[in-house]
């Protein structure tokens, strides 16, 4: 049987030479899938888990169908967020330079008069943010009259980061008959109908849609008390030692406390916001690739489309709010097939939302705790050490009671040292099984 590459696929000989220098000789599924379609003109719909290799799947056919002879913009690509948008653009350069395309970014937070200035050289490959594109369409110094073929990547997080609008001015601007191409880990309402509305045909792929994170991936959740988590995180790191890691946190306001706070530790970190500008988050995000930076700290606004080569391990510090939000948290690590590991640190109110991942992405995520310097199952550990207790591996454990005194003050009372405290006990104990009882039952006179 012979086996599927590049050039069966139709790719150039060029180009896949220039995928060999990197390393790249054989397809990966979406890639297989993807490509002959894309070179064929269809309209495509490719559904595939993060890091399987869907921006090759897409920009390779692109690449291959502009003509350099021709000046102007054929080709259009959409990112929901400056980094992705960042990554696409200097992969296009890194393929498309020996065929003398040229590609410009047009990214929001950029200066606009500068894209501008560069839109005179006649580039044939846009690369852009939705925002920013709409602006430029609209005061009429991004021409679409010549663009053939719009690519929207990550299409599902562009609706969530607000960008149907944009995306909906861009495709009425362009040719009536121009392809589509639509690319997501996941497909919303949303973009099923868009692709109803826009797509003539359309080709769809879906690469193991029943496996949305990817599968050489290990899951893992640690039981600790809310004003423990740090403790944890920090614990975690330490046994661990990745040699860098993404820590996700929910809400934004927490992203500056819990960088300083694993800086004090002795962690290096550095908190990307979301709201900063391109050249901060450009500075932080090129420290944390290089590996001078540890731990990189980020809310799931700041991390769209992050693509960090290597990186083995993602922490949510904070459970993620649904399970697509997991599913894109844990697609940072685990790419192309390599192994990853994606850790949350839960409070016993939070576990369900682990069993409840577990049901909806059909994975196995497994409680671990840490005691004695290792890692180990919850059965293996003993129970006061599950909640990150601090025992011998230097958690926060309960100090034992001095042996001899008794281990309650109900206790004292049935020892007949104190029956006074033994009454206020049952009291609070009534009280406690009462909470939430209507206020009838409460105060109902117990029997005999």
């Amino acid at each position: 049987m012979t086996s599927t590459t590049f050039h069966t696929l139709g790719i150039t000989e060029d180009l896949s030479s220039r995928l060999a220098e990197f390393g790249i000789v054989t397809p990966s599924p979406v890639q297989a899938e993807a490509i002959p379609p894309i070179l064929e003109g269809k309209d495509v719909l490719a559904t595939s888990q993060t890091g399987t290799g869907k921006t090759l799947a897409y920009l390779l056919p692109v690449l291959q169908s502009i003509d350099p002879e021709i000046k102007g913009a054929q080709k259009l690509i959409l990112a929901p967020t400056q980094e992705l948008a960042v990554q696409i653009v200097r992969e296009s350069e890194r393929y498309g330079e020996t065929r003398g395309i040229g590609v410009l970014g047009l990214i929001g937070g950029a200066a606009a008069k500068r894209q501008i200035e560069k839109l005179k050289s006649h580039p044939q490959l846009i690369v852009g943010t939705p925002g920013r594109v709409r602006e430029l369409i609209e005061i009429r110094k991004l021409k679409m009259h010549q663009v053939t073929t719009i690519v929207v990547d990550e299409v599902d997080q562009v609706f969530n980061l607000g960008g149907a609008g944009d995306v909906d001015r861009i495709l009425r601007s362009a040719l009536r008959d121009r392809q589509l191409v639509f690319l997501s880990a996941t497909v919303s309402p949303e973009t099923a109908e868009l692709v109803k509305k826009e797509m003539d045909q359309p080709v769809e792929i879906g690469i193991d849609p029943e496996q949305r994170t990817p599968s050489a991936l290990e899951h893992y959740y640690f039981v600790t008390e809310e004003r423990d988590k740090l403790d944890m995180l920090r614990r975690v790191v330490r046994h661990y030692n990745p040699d860098r890691a993404i820590v996700f946190v929910n809400a934004t306001e927490d992203l500056a406390e819990v960088e300083a706070k694993l800086n004090y530790l002795g962690l290096n970190a550095a908190a990307i916001y979301g709201d900063a500008d391109k050249m901060t988050r450009s500075r932080v995000l090129n420290a944390f690739r290089e590996g001078r930076t540890k731990l990189l700290v980020a809310s799931d606004v700041a991390a769209r489309g992050l693509d960090i080569e290597g990186l083995g391990m993602v922490i949510n510090y904070d459970p993620p709010i649904d399970a697509e939000h997991y599913t894109h948290r844990a697609g940072r690590t685990g790419r192309m097939g390599r192994s990853g590991m994606a850790i949350t640190l839960v409070t016993d109110r939070q576990t369900f939302i682990m069993r409840k991942f577990n049901r909806e992405l059909g994975i196995s995520i497994e409680e671990r705790a840490l005691y004695g310097g290792k890692v180990r199952t919850p059965r293996s550990a003993p129970p006061d050490r599950r909640s990150g207790a601090r025992g011998p591996a230097g958690g926060t454990a309960r100090k034992d009671k001095p042996a001899g005194k008794p281990a309650s003050i109900s206790a004292q009372g049935k020892a007949g040292g104190g029956k006074a405290s033994g009454e206020r006990q049952s009291e609070r104990e009534r009280d406690r099984k009462n909470k939430g009882a209507p206020k009838w039952l409460k105060n109902k006179p117990p029997r005999g």
